[in-house]
């Protein structure tokens, strides 16, 4: 039996073909912003802290998905991550993991610059940063705080923490940033940013979006191609990665278009999720979830976790559904299910 035939057997296999081998760990549905595309103003019910995994939990279910099914990327969300005070540690504790899986962080910055350096130095490999904008005033009419300088003081910090390569992920809202992708683009050129722009997705809690004012990926390309040129980099490279990604002026430097909606990646995930609270999504988009929670507090093995957690990716369905009339949006926003 090779060892590819034997990680899609033992692995996070589900029943199209698909091996899930990169693992989105929410540390917290908690944020310190209040995005208008996220959650209402106010925020939200908070889970509880008995229902949340601890930093012990968190770094066991870690080992079995690497040691036991074959997960070699984690990336760590909320919520807003570096609001979980045990961070730096649940980073040490899974790159010290063997085989040591690639390990990175998606937050939107606030806080970065204090930490940057020890999460370098527990481990952590590279960061995206959520950054809409770079104007002050419609950072602050997205995101309902005056917080623009300290995100930009985190990517210059994780830059210089070696967190590289920085990716910067951004939404457009028609109306409000929609005409500010050309200034973000050469923002992150100067900076050595790597941009990408994702299309809004159904996962606010407002339950607000609508696709007919969705900004597509083709009107985002059109916002690009009048002032850099843009070339479809090479697409035997882009694997199972969301981005498509486009050289600007030539290359080396690149901008990604992730366009979930109107050009979906079902068929290549390769993606698991596991929620603060110790929940498996099979995808983003999922109506169910598989509880690991209870079977590791009431004294689990290994084994039979990492059985639960293969029997969970069984469900898994050929593709979101999102242009499908019947779909419905996931119960929980995304600041609960982790990006």
């Amino acid at each position: 039996m090779t060892a590819i035939h034997e990680v899609t057997q033992q692995g996070l296999a589900d029943r199209y073909g698909r091996v899930a081998t990169d693992l989105r760990v929410s540390l917290t549905d908690r944020c310190n912003l209040r995005c208008t595309y996220c959650m209402p103003e106010e925020g939200l019910d908070w889970l509880a802290k008995p229902e949340l995994l601890t930093d012990d939990e968190i770094i066991r279910l870690v080992t079995v998905a690497v040691t036991h099914l074959g997960v070699n990327e984690i990336r760590f969300t909320g919520g807003e991550p570096l609001l979980r005070r045990g961070i730096v540690g649940i980073v040490a504790g899974t790159t010290a993991l063997t085989p040591r899986p690639e390990v990175s962080l998606t937050t939107n910055g606030i806080g970065l610059a204090r930490q940057a350096t020890a999460l370098k130095e527990a481990g952590l490999d590279r960061v995206n940063v959520s950054l809409d904008t770079i104007r002050a005033d419609t950072f602050q009419q997205l995101t309902r705080r005056d917080r623009l300088k300290d995100v930009l003081a985190g990517l210059e910090a994780a830059q210089a923490a070696g967190l590289t390569p920085v990716k910067v992920n951004a939404v457009l809202m028609r109306g409000v940033n929609d005409d500010q992708a050309p200034e973000l683009l050469q923002f992150c050129l100067d900076h050595d940013y790597e941009l990408r722009f994702i299309e809004q997705m159904p996962l606010d809690a407002q339950h607000g979006w609508d696709r007919a004012t969705m900004v597509t990926a083709d009107e985002i390309l059109e916002r690009l191609v009048d002032r850099f040129g843009l070339t479809p980099a090479d697409a035997s490279t882009r694997g199972s990665a969301p981005a498509e990604s486009f050289l600007v002026h030539g290359g080396p430097q690149t901008v990604g278009i992730i366009a979930s909606v109107t050009r979906p990646f079902c068929g290549d995930c390769d993606r698991v999720r596991l929620t603060a609270d110790g929940q498996v999504r099979d995808c983003l988009f999922a109506r169910t979830e598989s509880d690991l929670r209870t079977a590791l507090r009431d004294g689990a093995d290994d084994a039979e976790l990492a059985d639960r957690w293969r029997r969970a990716m069984r469900n898994k369905l050929p593709g979101h559904g999102i242009n499908d009339p019947s779909f419905l949006q996931p119960s929980r926003p995304m600041s609960a299910i982790g990006g």
